[in-house]
Parts: structure tokens; sequence; C-alpha cells
């Protein structure tokens, strides 16, 4: 868990996406270290945790702990188009694969990630001494 001002608590989300028609533009070693670093780097300048990053031939999987103010879907927002425009900067020749400038697919996927599973925590629920408001027999 963590301190934020005035709120406390994580939000760890399993986040991954894909190269646009799947190519494997990352297959090599240069360019799947630059993305990584990239990564890392807009990452830090967020304040995007990363915990576990591993980018595939065509997609990347990313274990991260975004900020509360932060939604998901801008979490991943950020990531894919700043990469997108570093990778596209650094490596001129993906716009030959790439003319209309999109490096990565439409949209992405996300999973919330948590050190307890949902039944340990709806049991803390039920222990506490307050009255259930919410019956689910």
């Amino acid at each position: 868990m963590h301190n934020f001002s005035h709120i406390f608590g994580e939000s760890t989300y399993h986040l991954w996406w894909i190269t646009k028609y799947r190519y494997k533009t990352l297959r090599k070693r240069g360019p799947k270290y630059l993305c990584r670093d990239v990564l890392l780097q807009i990452a830090g300048r967020h304040s995007i945790k990363v915990k576990s990053l591993a980018v595939g031939d065509d997609h990347v999987h990313l274990v991260a702990t975004i900020p509360p103010s932060m939604s998901v879907s801008k979490a991943l927002q950020l990531m894919k188009g700043a990469s997108a425009h570093t990778l596209f900067k650094a490596i001129p020749n993906l716009r030959n694969r790439y003319p209309r400038g999109h490096f990565w697919g439409i949209g992405g996927k996300f999973r919330s990630v948590s050190d307890v599973d949902v039944h340990t925590v709806m049991n803390y629920v039920d222990r506490q001494n307050q009255t259930n408001l919410m019956e689910f027999n």
C-alpha cells in the first residue's frame, strides 16, 4: 500500500498491448531494448511505478502501479502514445512499415492486480463490526 497525500491504497495493473497488425517489429534486440528504455522513461515521467516489464516481438506486458488520480486508460494512452512518438523519431525506417504513424494496435487490455484475492477482501469486510448492507446469499 502507498500513501498519496490524502489517500492510502494501491492501484496495480497488468497492462498489455500489441503492435499494429501484430507486426513483429520488436523482434530485433535494438528496437526491443529501445522500447523497454522508452517505456521506463515515460513511466518515471508520469509517476507510474513499473514492477515488471516484458517486450515481446509484437506486444508489451507491463505490471505497474499508477497514481490514484490517473485512470487506467490514461496510463495506457500515455505509455502507447509517447513510446510510439519516440520510437518513430529514433528509428526512421518504421515509417515505411507504418506510414500513417500508428505503431501500436487499437486499444489494449488490463487487469487489476493485488496481493490479496477477492475472497480474502470479502471475508475481511464481512468480519467488521458494521451492519452488512450488501447481502449476497
